[in-house]
């Protein structure tokens, strides 16, 4: 009986954490740049004194969704989309080397370039990129900064520095709590000349909202389920305690 009661509680244990990661993906459908996390059941023994008496359920998370979100066209300068494979090196909160693919940047009032997250991006030496006073800044597509500086006739612009942009092995990439990806090895990766940009655009989740949604409600009638399972166990119980006190 308790082995029956064991497995249900803990496929509704896993069932809501399941719930969480898709819960997390569904409310990322809207954010820039954000990839998907999967997830999946698996059947594990439970190891202890002797031999393995029942299995439990467990929820892992074996990747991210690499795949690219669609490119819309902003018209906004600082806006930029990767053409193709790649990432754009920022810096995390800790202080790390990370890479996103969210490319809605700004420049603080001290001339910080940081995307919408306030992550601040890195050069190709890897370090912030800081922008001086400028009446007009543009990025190419291969990632360089130029402007105008202020007080200057507007056909005479200055490369600042070149954003890092890189392009590693996928398989050596790993998503992380704070949803950013980093590399599996220590280390920086060095930066890819072939990553190109696309200006005035952004690119969006790769989160299939209606997919997201289908999802949710079949882990909800799954939770559903082993609650009943666990419910009609122990009225099973029940019953057979009354009998033995018949008895």
């Amino acid at each position: 009986m308790d082995r029956s009661l064991y497995i249900a509680m803990n496929g509704a244990k896993q069932t809501l954490l399941a719930q969480g990661a898709n819960a997390n993906n569904l409310a990322n459908a809207q954010t820039t740049g954000f990839k998907a996390d999967f997830e999946q059941f698996r059947a594990m023994p439970a190891f202890g004194p002797g031999y393995p008496s029942r299995v439990y359920s467990m929820t892992e998370r074996p990747g991210t969704n690499m795949a690219s979100g669609s490119i819309h066209t902003t018209g906004r300068d600082l806006d930029v989309a990767i053409n193709g494979q790649g990432w754009i090196a920022v810096r995390n909160a800790e202080g790390q080397e990370a890479y996103t693919r969210a490319g809605d940047l700004r420049l603080t009032p001290e001339g910080l370039l940081q995307n919408g997250a306030g992550l601040s991006v890195l050069g190709e030496g890897g370090e912030p990129i800081t922008v001086p006073p400028a009446q007009k800044m543009e990025i190419g597509t291969d990632g360089t900064i130029s402007i105008v500086p202020q007080g200057v006739n507007a056909t005479n612009s200055v490369i600042v520095e070149r954003i890092k942009l890189v392009n590693p092995d996928p398989a050596n990439l790993e998503k992380r709590e704070d949803g950013l990806m980093h590399a599996k090895q220590a280390g920086a990766i060095p930066p890819d000349a072939t990553v190109t940009l696309i200006q005035g655009s952004l690119e969006s989740s790769n989160v299939n909202a209606l997919a997201a949604m289908v999802e949710m409600i079949e882990l909800s009638r799954n939770f559903e389920l082993q609650s009943k399972v666990m419910k009609n166990i122990d009225d099973t119980s029940g019953a057979s305690a009354k009998l033995m006190q018949v008895a």
